[in-house]
């Protein structure tokens, strides 16, 4: 599958989903296709071999996850936030003010991790991962690790925007009793939006069950 080096959803898959969304009234959500299809990830093999200091990591993730933020002045990754993970464990401290491209791979995981979960919860997971992984450690590297789990998101990404315009179908077909048409517009939207928030609360649930389960640091110290 031929891949796109600024999307996570190939030239094929996007072509089946705009036939999805051949009625012209449908502009909206190919709109919002579009966003999903522009929107950057750091690629495997796209993090430099060389060492990097605070400033080159913070223009490094600027450059390549620009696309992500919601407002042009958002910030992605200051160095305030990194030292704060290094001080909580998320992020090992660096060698001589430098970073290793095992360090950029944790960040990366950080950055994508840190929208769903709570500190703490990120701390359960992340420990142990650079723990057995960073550095020498490990039967495999960070690189592999991170290419793995890239790679089998990047083949449920056409599963999941097809999802999404299965919710949003759904939504327009809500309150068509409603005859004033900003009312409808607007419980519409709403609908869509709960759609997918509930979508969003589910998956939470069940990550949170998985570390409470198999990684939580607390639950741990309860059992022992």
């Amino acid at each position: 599958m031929a891949r796109s080096k600024d999307s996570n959803i190939s030239a094929a898959a996007v072509k089946r989903l705009r036939e999805m969304l051949k009625d012209e009234n449908n502009s909206y959500m190919l709109s919002i296709l579009n966003k999903m299809k522009s929107t950057n990830y750091v690629q495997p093999g796209e993090v430099p071999n060389i060492d990097l200091y605070m400033d080159q990591v913070t223009k490094f993730m600027d450059e390549h996850l620009e696309s992500s933020k919601r407002r042009s002045d958002d910030k992605l990754l200051t160095k305030t936030m990194i030292n704060n993970y290094t001080k909580n464990d998320l992020l090992p401290s660096p060698e001589k003010k430098k970073y290793t491209k095992d360090h950029m791979y944790t960040l990366l995981f950080i950055y994508y991790l840190k929208n769903v979960m709570p500190m703490d919860d990120m701390q359960s997971i992340l420990k142990p991962l650079t723990d057995m992984f960073f550095g020498d450690n490990g039967s495999i590297d960070m690189e592999c690790i991170y290419k793995e789990i890239f790679d089998l998101e990047y083949d449920q990404s056409f599963v999941l925007t097809r999802d999404v315009i299965r919710k949003y179908f759904t939504s327009k077909e809500s309150f068509e009793k409603v005859k004033d048409p900003k009312e409808r517009d607007y419980l519409q939207a709403f609908t869509f939006i709960a759609m997918l928030c509930f979508d969003v609360y589910m998956k939470k649930m069940m990550i949170e069950k998985i570390i409470d389960d198999n990684f939580s640091i607390s639950s741990k110290k309860e059992n022992s």
